[in-house]
């Protein structure tokens, strides 16, 4: 077992104060509401924060018709619109604010990332991966066949600093081309050693997405499904959408290799109500009403700094030094996609909020929120 005290008392900082009375877990199908004055907050200044996020819709196109503009040739599908912005606020465990559709399952982007990272995490709760090890070592369909990429680990991919050379699904790594990236394309630059500089490279995370599938020995849907969202008591809305070419021969079946988000299509799927599932799981350090879905020494590796990059974990944003999360503590941290779709957890506030499709920082309605707390 992975639950010892001492890394439960190194990972408080990370989950929540201790009380006297147990936390309150949502049940499958429905999650406990209580109003601001319930709860003891001001209900006017959280009344304010929530105007100020209906406020700040993005410009992003409705119908999506600016994404390949912007990301380049798709590869996978996308829906027909998306829903305006909408979002949950979670306070110690309860609603206390819910506004616009927020039962709407649309793409979220680059939170899959943070979800990857989970997927992750149950790799190393079974034994199937460990972080420092070369991926190589359990991973030999020829992705890590060079010099350069079997020196990669798996901490080395879930902190982007991987350096990973080669071609996913039609996309190469070094993301050069407008027609294949877009806006997001980059010039050509001389390749690092792994483990030694960041670059947020989604060619490179769907690599490892790949490397998950073969070490998990299923798709990782299949275990994100079976192993976090079935015990958080997640809806069946969500869907992991894979390209339309991202499919391997994987033990002599047929499976599907999903994204790290949706910047060339497909990606998660997914309403605001079990993105705050997801979020709440992580503020409670990976347990979940008693049951330990992530060990907690994963927990404390993944919101801890990397050596190279903007404040980043295990694919997660970061708060250490101030800058991605503004004017919030900084132990809080948060899941970041475009749209923006975004999910920020504030240990030190007991706090979880959901904000989708905003324009600007999502700092700023955390602050609001927190504005309200007496």
């Amino acid at each position: 077992m992975y639950i010892k005290t001492s890394l439960i008392a190194a990972c408080a900082a990370f989950t929540f104060t201790a009380s006297a009375q147990a936390p309150y877990f949502p049940p499958e199908g429905t999650w406990a509401r209580k109003s601001a004055a319930e709860m003891g907050m001001d209900p006017a200044a959280l009344a304010a924060a929530i105007s100020y996020a209906q406020s700040r819709e993005t410009e992003r196109a409705i119908d999506f018709s600016d994404q390949e503009k912007t990301f380049g040739t798709l590869l996978g599908s996308m829906p027909t619109k998306r829903a305006r912005t909408n979002g949950v606020v979670i306070y110690k465990g309860y609603v206390v604010a819910e506004f616009g559709e927020t039962t709407a399952v649309d793409p979220t982007y680059s939170v899959a990332k943070s979800m990857l990272a989970t997927v992750a995490g149950i790799g190393v709760r079974d034994g199937r991966i460990a972080v420092d090890e070369p991926v190589a070592r359990r991973v030999a369909d020829g992705g890590y066949a060079s010099p350069h990429n079997g020196r990669i680990t798996w901490k080395m991919h879930l902190q982007q600093e991987s350096e990973w050379e080669g071609d996913m699904w039609g996309k190469k790594d070094d993301f050069v081309g407008t027609a294949a990236f877009g806006a997001g394309e980059r010039k050509p630059r001389e390749r690092k050693a792994p483990g030694s500089f960041y670059e947020y490279n989604d060619v490179r995370i769907n690599r490892f997405a790949l490397s998950l599938l073969r070490a998990m020995d299923k798709s990782v849907p299949q275990v994100f499904e079976q192993e976090v969202m079935d015990p958080i008591g997640a809806s069946n809305s969500w869907k992991w959408v894979p390209y339309h070419n991202s499919y391997v021969e994987h033990g002599g079946k047929r499976v599907e290799s999903v994204s790290g988000g949706t910047r060339w299509g497909g990606g998660m799927w997914i309403n605001s109500w079990d993105m705050a599932r997801f979020g709440y799981l992580w503020l409670r350090g990976g347990t979940w009403n008693g049951r330990q879905v992530l060990p907690p020494a994963y927990v404390k590796d993944a919101l801890t700094p990397s050596a190279n990059g903007p404040d980043y974990g295990y694919l997660w944003w970061l708060n250490t030094k101030g800058k991605n999360l503004p004017g919030l503590p900084a132990n809080a941290y948060a899941a970041l996609g475009a749209g923006s779709n975004t999910i920020v957890v504030s240990p030190d506030h007991d706090l979880v909020i959901v904000w989708r499709w905003h324009a600007g920082n999502p700092a700023e309605l955390a602050k609001r929120v927190i504005a309200a707390i007496r």
